[in-house]
């Protein structure tokens, strides 16, 4: 990890987009995600717009000047997300525990590293320079159920799993971050 982590907020981010959208594409382009490379494309354009969102700050993991890994979060708003997986996430926790855990919260939207350096520690070094200073330690992400290493990694970090899959391992599953002060209820099976 020569060159280490860095924040960078959101009106900063533009001049790394190059080597965002190489991560993007081998991260996401590997088992088990497999999607097209061009959808890294599609991703920059998203995340011109996400930062935009308050609260919004990115950070860059770098080996010798290169991009090697970035993760990006944001505050959740209230009222919660309708788009994208948000409703899964909503129907799992019950609308209650949506707003009162994940509202208002540091919600981490992306974390992507390299496949040549996987293992280093990037990952983790990453998540942890973005959620380091999160407000009364809430923060939270979804992830596949079906992303067997993503679910193994968070829960070493010791990121609390706090919905069940869906009958046959689909659907997204909510972290909420080491600090975050929701009691979750049970522990999940590994």
């Amino acid at each position: 990890m020569a060159g280490g982590v860095r924040l960078v907020a959101g009106e900063r981010l533009a001049p790394y987009a190059d080597g965002i959208r190489a991560v993007y594409a081998d991260a996401f382009g590997a088992p088990p995600w497999r999607e097209d490379p061009a959808l890294a494309e599609t991703y920059l354009a998203r995340l011109a717009e996400d930062t935009r969102r308050p609260g919004f700050l990115a950070a860059l993991a770098f080996d010798e000047g290169t991009i090697v890994g970035f993760a990006t979060a944001w505050t959740t708003p209230a009222p919660f997300p309708t788009g994208r997986c948000y409703p899964e996430a909503a129907a799992a926790l019950g609308a209650e525990r949506t707003g009162s855990w994940l509202c208002g919260a540091q919600e981490v939207d992306e974390l992507a590293v390299h496949t040549r350096v996987r293992g280093s520690g990037l990952g983790a070094a990453l998540l942890g320079a973005l959620t380091a200073e999160t407000a009364n330690g809430r923060s939270w992400l979804l992830t596949s159920a079906r992303a067997g290493g993503a679910l193994g990694f968070y829960r070493r970090l010791r990121w609390r799993q706090a919905t069940h899959p869906a009958p046959g391992g689909r659907g997204v599953a909510v972290f909420l971050g080491p600090r975050h002060p929701a009691d979750v209820p049970a522990a999940l099976p590994d």
